[in-house]
């Protein structure tokens, strides 16, 4: 699960730095980094509540970069809105 979980991150990662949207590139690379954490547990190499604390916080920041990434495009994509004073 975590190993392909790690493969659609570092794909997606790579695909949105092919892009030039170095943002969301960072978000998924994030992603992938947790689901490596996740994976150390499993492997026997740190213990569960280490490895948990660490791969959340790595995905709270994932997530919060993704939906950061996607308000700074629509932002720069979006006309900006004449106000007329009548």
């Amino acid at each position: 699960m975590h190993v392909a979980a790690f493969t659609f991150g570092a794909a997606f990662a790579w695909l949105a730095f092919k892009r030039d949207l170095s943002v969301l590139g960072a978000a998924f690379s994030l992603y992938a980094a947790a689901e490596v954490v996740y994976l150390t547990y499993h492997l026997d190499w740190t213990v569960f509540l280490f490895a948990h604390t660490i791969a959340d916080v790595l995905d709270l920041a994932a997530f919060t970069l993704v939906f950061a990434g996607a308000v700074v495009q629509v932002a720069l994509c979006r006309p900006t809105l004449g106000v007329s004073r009548g």
